[in-house]
């Protein structure tokens, strides 16, 4: 990594992402340059001073000094935060991603997964996981089940997208340049697939890349809208995690891989392991102290929305139980 020099005149410095130099490569003579695409990650616009001592021409003089990164082909790293064109020149406020966990069905794991959501990657670990699975009992908490995900008991992902502000009434309509209609999400293949909230792999995905991750660009089955209804007497209010103008929410599951299902390779090699003390209770009445062994792998499930490429990471622990 380095830093190019802005001291002077602007520099544009532009690279091929992988699928770029991979088509590239083919030297077919289809290789055509179709999309771009520009970001700021480096920099930061608190920086920007309107008490400057020296006038208006200082104020933003320090965000133009900033260093700016060289760019790199490494798709896993580079443009986090992509710029966008919006012809609205009225809005105060840009939308965000939220996990939310406003309810059971969709509630990480604090008791084990330390705030991760825990997907249980084969029956074994299923049955102990469901033995032992009360939170307020000193269980092992929420999970997803990666080997069924259609099973009711299974809980999922839900991420709500918005205008997070009580400046602005939940019950306006958000600005249709701001509204996500589609989202990619971003796993690593090794581990597991993206599937819908009934369980079913009803889409592959869109495209994998040279380190294996694969993304999926979701539409249909997997976003929908998010209806900006207010408390009314004993009406709660819809269930999100956006406090200002509703957007739309995205809900999915995480299916384990045939290879973390079968095998323990990846665990001892990318994972560790933990130790869980529980308490059965018998029907009788007995408590029967129990200790479970299990290996786990913790990683990051990366949500983007297509519209405005604001980007959320959700925390994601695959479970296998050991003894």
């Amino acid at each position: 990594m380095g830093f190019l020099d802005n001291s002077g005149d602007i520099i544009l410095d532009a690279v091929l992402t992988d699928a770029g130099r991979k088509r590239l490569a083919e030297g077919n003579g289809s290789f055509r340059i179709a999309k771009y695409a520009f970001g700021d990650d480096e920099i930061n616009y608190s920086n920007y001073n309107a008490n400057h001592a020296s006038g208006s021409a200082y104020y933003d003089l320090e965000i133009l000094q900033t260093p700016v990164l060289e760019a790199f082909t490494n798709n896993a790293a580079s443009m986090k935060s992509k710029l966008v064109t919006l012809t609205n020149n009225n809005i105060l406020y840009l939308p965000v991603i939220k996990l939310n966990d406003k309810s059971d069905s969709c509630r990480a794991n604090t008791t084990i997964g330390s705030g991760s959501h825990v997907v249980v990657v084969d029956s074994t670990t299923q049955g102990v996981w469901r033995a032992n699975s009360t939170p307020n009992a000193g269980g092992m908490g929420y999970y997803v089940d990666g080997v069924q995900p259609g099973d009711n008991n299974s809980r999922f992902v839900r991420c709500d997208q918005g205008l997070d502000t009580t400046e602005i009434p939940n019950t306006f309509k958000i600005d249709a340049e701001l509204n996500e209609n589609q989202y990619i999400i971003e796993i690593d293949n090794r581990f597991g697939s993206i599937v819908s909230t009934t369980g079913i792999l009803d889409q592959s995905w869109s495209y994998l890349d040279d380190d294996n991750i694969a993304s999926y660009f979701l539409s249909t089955g997997y976003v929908s809208p998010t209806t900006a209804k207010p408390s009314t007497g004993t009406e709660p209010e819809i269930n999100t995690a956006i406090a200002g103008p509703r957007g739309t929410h995205l809900t999915f599951k995480v299916q384990a891989s045939t290879n973390l299902r079968t095998s323990e390779y990846l665990f001892d090699r990318l994972g560790s392991s933990f130790v869980f003390n529980v308490n059965n209770a018998s029907a009788d009445g007995s408590v029967t102290a129990a200790t479970h062994t299990f290996k786990h792998i913790d990683t990051i499930v990366r949500v983007t929305g297509a519209t405005t490429g604001y980007k959320l990471d959700i925390p994601v622990r695959f479970v296998k139980y050991s003894s």
